[in-house]
């Protein structure tokens, strides 16, 4: 008889329906990899693996403001009603709310910056690029996977070694007051953050998504209670989200050299990236981490659309292994959008977690 998983999987069926429609990249509306499927074939898998399911709980927004401005909190609660109401959908088929104009410092220089009373003029307000859609089902979803994050934080935080968080959508993209990166809360950050509420001295948060976590990077990158390391493909090399991500990041104010980047050049495979995750587990081990947060991505892998990085299962697992070692770990869903290999990849991953 097959060993079952011994990883509880906090799984919200509000995932679900978050439908981006696609995304707009570089001026054309694509179909877009972020779809309702992964969130499928991976609970298929961890089901069949035998993986206990834990039911997401509803939280209040109290963790959720914290992390975030609660102006971006109100902005995604409500802009697509608003979107409907100005009669986007209906009168000028405009089916998802898009950005098209950003208030950046580039625009407005010294001027005052404004809140548009227009919806289709705000929406860039809160959100930093085209490529992340909103539609009518998208904010249930947005919360679910929230509630999936602070539950699997719960779950650690009560005395479990693991827990797993199926979010989808995915969060590490997302700053204090904006989103982007296919995008929309930061899960990984709101689970750090519900562990240093739970009381949790020093949590690390280790992302090995294929792209560098600038979200979760700008939300601690001012305090000292949250280490963050991440190992990516380099922005330099032409990758999202291209402006930040290098190494010479180290934090400022009080998180001063609390953060650690592993840019990787396009065709890395799994020895230099492991390398880079013993590098980023030890330095979270040299600050004493009492609980770690993994932002566990599998776009690195070689079969995965949207990156140059070539990481095997083998290599998910020693990745899983070594992140898990340090301390009670929450895992939290992000990138991985090649549906065929999507489970065995994040299976391998926890099996590694689960061996630690």
């Amino acid at each position: 008889m097959t060993e079952k998983l011994p990883v509880p999987v906090v799984w919200s069926e509000e995932c679900l329906l978050h439908d981006p429609g696609g995304e707009v990249w570089l001026g054309v509306r694509d179909a877009g990899t972020e779809v309702p499927e992964r969130a499928l074939v991976l609970r298929d898998a961890l089901a069949a693996a035998g993986a206990p399911e834990v039911a997401a709980v509803a939280y209040g927004d109290e963790i959720l403001r914290m992390v975030h401005d609660p102006e971006l909190i109100d902005h995604l609660a409500g802009v697509w009603a608003e979107w409907e109401r100005a009669g986007f959908p209906a009168e000028w088929g405009r089916d998802r709310v898009v950005p098209y104009v950003f208030p950046t410092p580039a625009m407005l220089g010294d001027l005052p910056g404004r809140m548009p009373p227009a919806v289709h003029g705000r929406a860039g307000r809160f959100c930093y690029d085209t490529m992340t859609l909103v539609g009518p089902g998208s904010w249930t979803a947005i919360r679910g996977a929230a509630d999936a994050a602070l539950t699997a934080a719960g779950l650690v935080s009560a005395g479990e070694r693991l827990a797993y968080a199926l979010c989808r959508p995915p969060g590490h993209h997302v700053t204090r007051a904006a989103y982007g990166g296919s995008c929309y809360l930061n899960n990984a950050a709101i689970a750090a953050q519900a562990l240093v509420a739970a009381g949790a001295e020093r949590v690390a948060v280790l992302d090995i998504d294929a792209h560098h976590g600038n979200g979760t990077q700008s939300i601690f990158y001012t305090r000292g209670d949250v280490w963050y390391g991440s190992v990516h493909v380099d922005p330099g090399a032409g990758w999202f989200p291209h402006y930040v991500g290098y190494a010479d990041e180290r934090g400022a104010g009080p998180g001063e050299g609390a953060n650690q980047n592993r840019p990787l050049p396009p065709g890395t495979a799994d020895e230099g990236w492991l390398a880079a995750v013993r590098d980023l587990c030890a330095a979270a081990a040299a600050r004493g981490a009492d609980a770690v947060v993994v932002s566990l991505g599998v776009d690195a892998a070689e079969s995965d659309p949207e990156s140059p990085l070539r990481i095997t299962e083998a290599g998910y697992r020693e990745a899983g292994r070594l992140t898990a070692a340090l301390a009670p770990t929450v895992l939290i869903q992000e990138g991985g959008y090649d549906l065929p290999t999507l489970g065995p990849l994040v299976l391998a991953a926890l099996a590694g977690a689960a061996e630690a």
